[in-house]
This record gives C-alpha cells, sequence and structure tokens, in this order.
C-alpha cells in the first residue's frame, strides 16, 4: 500500500482520491482554501444560493453518474430546450421528443427554418452514432464550421445555436472543438441540466463526505512539489509515494515549471433578487438578438427553490464579453437591457453580487482524452484541462489518474 498526496480539493482531486481508497491506498489532499470544491463553490448571501458562475451538471456524464448520488443531491432539472429573445419577444424552442406540448410554439419561433429545426435531431443522433470513446478520435475541426457542415442556416446559428452553445464553451465565436461539440450534444441527448437542491458545492462535498475521515485538510496551500515529498507554504514537508497536483491547469503550471499552462475562457455572472421571477419556468433564456452584453438569463429559484429565500426569486445572468466597467455600471447596464426582455419589473430587481471568472474553462485544442500525464518520475497532473473542459473532464481525469498510480 502507497500513500498518495492530492494537491488539490476540486472534482478531480476528490474523484481521485475516492478511486484510490476504494482501491486500498491511503491518500491526502491538500486544499489551499477553506473549503473543498476548487471552480464548484457556492456562498450564501443574505440567504440566496450563489454558484461562483452559472453551472448545471449533466445528469448524463458517465463520471458523475459513477461516483454521485443523485437523490442524495436532490437534482433539481431544468425544462429541456429554452426561450429566445430576438424580434423583440421571448419565443419558445423545446425538445419535442421532452416536450411534445412545446412543438407548436417552437416550429412558430423564428430561429430558423422547419429543415434548421430537423437537423437539431439529426445531429443529435451524429452524436449518439457509436461509443463515447469514439467522439474524441473523430475528424476536428470548429464547433462553427461542423454547424455550418451539417447545413444550419445562419438564422439557426446565429439566434439559437451561437448563444446557447456559447454559454455551454464560454466562446461565442464557437471556437471549440467540433468533438466538444458532439460531446455535448450526445450528454444533453442522454440526460438533464440540473443544480443539486443545496447548490453546486454540494457535489465535491459529496465526494468528499465519502473519503475516510481525516483524508481532506483545507487551509494547506502548497509551494512546492518534488519527487517523493510536497512542501507546503508554512514550511511543512510532507513524504508521499506519488503527488498527484489536482489543481486548475495555471497553478499546477506554477507548482510544475516544465509543464505549460492552458489558455482560459472568461465569463462573467451577476446576481440579482428579484421580487418575482421573470420566467416563471425551469427553462434557460438565450439572447439571440445578436445586440447586447447579456448571452444567458436563468431564474435559478424556479428550478431550484432553496436557491432564494421565500417570496423572493434568484436571476443568474451571464456575460460572456469582457467588460471595464466597474460591477455596479455593468449590473445598471444588464438591468437596462433586460428591461426590454421583461419590462419594467426589472427596475425592482436589487443587484446582489458579480462574479468576473478569470479562469472558468481551459482551452482544450486539439482535444484528445489521452493517457494521464506523469509530468515526472511519481508525479501526476489531473484536471479537466487534461480532458473534456467540464464536470466529467474533471472527474474522469482524476479516475485516471488513479488508475494509473494503483497499476
Amino acid at each position: 500500500m502507497s500513500e498518495v498526496v492530492i494537491v488539490g480539493g476540486g472534482l478531480a482531486g476528490l474523484t481521485c482520491a475516492r478511486r484510490l481508497q476504494a482501491r486500498g491506498h491511503a491518500c491526502r489532499v491538500l486544499e489551499a482554501t477553506d473549503a473543498v470544491g476548487g471552480r464548484v463553490r457556492t456562498d450564501r448571501v443574505e440567504g440566496f444560493l450563489l454558484d461562483r458562475g452559472f453551472q448545471v451538471l449533466l445528469t448524463a456524464y458517465p463520471a458523475a453518474r459513477r461516483w454521485l448520488d443523485y437523490d442524495a443531491l436532490a437534482l433539481r432539472r431544468f425544462s429541456p430546450g429554452a426561450r429566445v429573445w430576438c424580434d423583440g419577444a421571448l419565443h419558445t424552442v423545446s425538445d419535442p421528443n421532452r416536450d411534445p406540448a412545446g412543438l407548436v410554439a417552437t416550429l412558430q419561433a423564428p430561429v430558423g427554418s422547419l429543415g434548421d429545426k430537423m437537423k437539431i435531431a439529426t445531429l443529435r443522433a451524429e452524436a449518439r452514432r457509436g461509443a463515447l470513446e469514439d467522439v474524441f478520435t473523430r475528424p476536428e475541426t470548429t464547433a462553427l464550421e461542423a454547424l455550418h457542415a451539417h447545413g444550419f442556416s445562419d438564422v439557426m446559428t446565429e439566434r439559437f445555436l451561437r448563444p446557447w452553445l456559447g454559454g455551454i464553451f464560454l466562446d461565442d465565436a464557437l471556437s471549440a472543438s467540433s468533438r466538444m461539440l458532439m460531446f455535448v450534444m450526445r450528454m444533453f441527448a442522454e440526460g438533464d441540466a440540473a443544480v443539486p437542491a443545496a447548490g453546486m458545492q454540494a457535489i465535491p462535498e459529496q465526494l468528499a463526505a465519502a473519503l475516510a475521515p481525516g483524508t481532506v485538510r483545507v487551509n494547506a496551500p502548497v509551494a512546492a512539489v518534488g519527487n517523493g515529498a510536497v512542501t507546503l507554504q508554512s514550511g511543512e514537508r510532507i513524504a508521499a509515494d506519488a503527488v498527484v497536483v489536482a489543481t486548475d491547469g495555471a497553478a499546477a503550471a506554477e507548482l510544475l515549471p516544465t509543464m505549460a499552462a492552458p489558455s482560459w475562457r472568461p465569463v462573467t455572472c451577476l446576481y440579482f433578487a428579484a421580487p418575482a421571477s421573470p420566467l416563471a419556468a425551469t427553462v434557460l433564456a438565450l439572447n439571440g438578438s445578436g445586440t447586447g452584453v447579456v448571452n444567458n438569463v436563468a431564474v435559478m429559484s424556479d428550478v431550484a427553490p432553496g436557491y432564494a429565500p421565500a417570496q423572493q426569486s434568484l436571476v443568474s445572468v451571464s456575460v460572456l464579453k469582457q467588460s471595464d466597467a466597474t460591477d455596479g455600471a455593468l449590473a445598471a447596464q444588464v438591468q437596462a437591457e433586460l428591461e426590454g426582455w421583461f419590462g419594467p419589473g426589472v427596475r425592482a430587481w436589487r443587484w446582489l453580487r458579480t462574479y468576473r471568472v478569470d479562469r472558468a474553462l481551459p482551452v482544450r485544442w486539439p482535444l484528445e482524452v489521452g493517457a494521464p500525464l506523469a509530468v515526472s518520475p511519481g508525479v501526476w497532473v489531473a484536471g479537466d484541462f487534461q480532458a473534456t473542459a467540464s464536470i466529467q473532464g474533471a472527474m474522469e481525469s482524476g479516475e485516471r489518474v488513479a488508475d494509473a498510480i494503483a497499476g
């Protein structure tokens, strides 16, 4: 039996620890901050649950299914489809397979032709062809080029696909890999988008709770990593038979100078307290107008009522373009823009907090899921920057490294 030290208590590190312990190996997790989660954290502010950036769990993620107890998380699911803001109104675009009642509204929505809407089904079918692993060996272009090759019109691309997929990739240019496009389409076809009733941080907390007592140590920032040991910023040295650096890619590159740091896609997420929901529905609202700063809007308390106190609603707004405006000025700009969507009631919203997440998702090109990375003998790297930029990627990377160590 070996002792493994895992640097980072995010999804990759915690899943790595779960896998190692399941296979009989001792390990400990060193987390620099005051709680587990990494980029998956939730703050409680005035009775509201604010995820640090709009995030969802796709329930079809294979690694999430292996390690998470969905019933215990009390998942609250988004309805399939969206409301799209274009031509001065919100239009319903639903998944006819899951929401037959929305078929007529979907056919009438001015987001593309009937052929465009039928092509969504054929794209889903293409994404589900073969084994999941096959997705990452297909010829690779950009997501935008793949959509054009599939025959979608410019209207469909600009009004629906760009804001929807851009919000997932945090890339409104749709320059992400076509492999990521097919992976995401497959996950949406085979499951739901959901959030835990207690916020997204419930996911890493559940992973950590299943570890042996004393495995996780918080407030333990690591200053250096070497073969056979890590050194904390306090000067404490901890010996290890193997070390896994499971921080985000930028922090990993600081600890491991031979490793190249990934590029990042940023996002800004604003939260507002509202006296009533502007949507009254468990759907995502997308900006298909081609103007403004808002990309997507979700009323989190419509999906998971516990996200807001009684008699109030929590509105999440995502902005993809970076802004030099102050937080207050950006909030005012967003409210003015959304007044056009939802009417004068938006003036009664109260801005709660803005999260500017500079390192939200790592850029992955080419998108390959290969063998675990050992940067030197006994030192491994895990994280979503080694797989898909997703919850699945982080957890799968942690599994793969654990298997490589365990042999």
